[in-house]
């Protein structure tokens, strides 16, 4: 092939591995490079393409998904690494019948979102710690605290605060 001609990638010299594991409530298995992220196998092995990719360090929050009821970064977690685990993006948010989550309408109805990029991310972080029936403090400086791991470039973080207080003050399971 010469310089500047499109041609196929080789094949990664990488060691592959099998790896199973239960993804929105479907058991998959893939045999991976073992330095696949798990965002990678998400979006490109199982197209799951709401679980988005921001900074690739950790830092920005916009990769979250639950992995074993947790809120965990996946471009932090190589696929192999969520072998026998239970993961959870934001494909299995809605109902089956599409309908939106609380937590989903809430951000719709409190405008919440500006260009979306980062609110699966934030969706998800948000839900682990509601499902996990943990008693938070809904302060404004707490709900903010909570939603420190994961970043906003456009909205300001105001409409956020409101569109998660909405969803506690809807549920009973979050003192005020």
């Amino acid at each position: 092939m010469t310089r500047g001609s499109l041609g196929t990638a080789p094949e990664s010299a990488d060691p592959r591995q099998t790896t199973r594991m239960t993804v929105n409530g479907e058991t998959v298995e893939r045999e991976v490079s073992v330095r696949m992220l798990l965002s990678d196998f998400l979006r490109h092995e199982l197209g799951l393409t709401g679980t988005h990719v921001g900074c690739e360090h950790g830092v920005c929050g916009a990769c979250t998904v639950m992995i074993d009821g947790r809120a965990g970064r996946s471009c932090l977690t190589f696929a192999v690494q969520a072998d026998g685990a239970d993961i959870r993006t934001i494909e299995s948010v809605a109902g089956e019948d599409g309908s939106l989550h609380p937590l989903q309408e809430a951000f719709r109805d409190c405008h919440a979102l500006q260009c979306g990029y980062c609110t699966p991310g934030m969706i998800m972080n948000i839900l682990s710690h509601m499902e996990a029936g943990e008693n938070l403090d809904m302060s404004d400086q707490e709900i903010r605290e909570l939603l420190s791991g994961n970043l906003c470039r456009c909205t300001g973080y105001a409409n956020i605060v409101k569109a998660v207080r909405q969803v506690a003050d809807q549920s009973n399971r979050i003192s005020p």
